[in-house]
């Protein structure tokens, strides 16, 4: 336990770190998710496609190939590029960003899947009930998809940030200095590396709790007045 507050600054640097890229990912995953599931439901061949192109090679790679390909081989592309056309000098991708980006896009086709099929589990009379009133697209997707869609995708949104969030974790093998990446220094640093291991355990295991129950509040919110079998 001594050492645990000895390194403490370290660890909730950690920590703070590994939240950070979470949601930054999350937020990516989102963006991408959503546009996903429009492009697979869309009239469009071409949209259609490139996502079905996008989920299949995403889910069909090692999340830690993904992370690395992006990291090391990005950074090289992107510089390659720079050089050849001159638009910009050397750029350098920081570890955070790499983490961010990787996890945002591998996500984002899993969320991709969980909201396309929480728009086809909405009644298909209630979107002809709406376009028959004269509702805009906008007004359509806010007022009737949007929050009959939360309602049906936050099982499967809960479960995909659950796993995103401790997938963050890979992000340590580049170099980011996240919990697992500085917990795993102070192990090796003082020669208890399982009771460093064991910290982050248990905080991993508090970050899944609180989202849990920050999850179990939003479903409740989003059911209120649906009857349950």
């Amino acid at each position: 336990m001594d050492l645990l507050l000895e390194y403490r600054e370290q660890l909730l640097a950690g920590l703070v770190t590994t939240v950070q890229l979470a949601l930054a990912s999350l937020v990516l995953s989102v963006t991408m998710g959503l546009l996903g599931a429009w492009a697979k439901l869309s009239a469009s061949r071409a949209a259609n496609a490139v996502a079905g192109a996008y989920t299949t090679v995403v889910r069909g790679v090692p999340d830690l190939v993904l992370i690395m390909l992006v990291f090391f081989g990005g950074q090289v592309t992107v510089n390659r590029i720079g050089a050849a056309t001159g638009l910009w000098n050397y750029v350098e991708i920081s570890q955070f960003a790499a983490g961010a980006l990787t996890i945002g896009i591998i996500f984002g086709a899993y969320f991709t899947e969980t909201f396309r099929g929480a728009i086809l589990a909405i009644p298909r009379g209630q979107i002809e009930a709406g376009i028959s009133t004269g509702m805009s697209g906008p007004l359509l997707f806010r007022r009737i998809i949007w929050p009959q869609m939360v309602r049906y995708a936050l099982p499967g949104f809960g479960n995909n940030w659950l796993v995103q969030l401790k997938t963050t974790a890979l992000v340590s093998v580049i170099g980011l200095q996240d919990l697992v990446y500085n917990a795993f220094a102070a192990g090796r640093s003082t020669g208890a590396l399982f009771t460093f291991m064991a910290a982050a355990f248990v905080i991993y295991l508090a970050l899944t709790a609180v989202s849990d129950l920050g999850l179990r509040a939003l479903e409740r919110r989003y059911s209120r007045g649906v009857a349950r079998a």
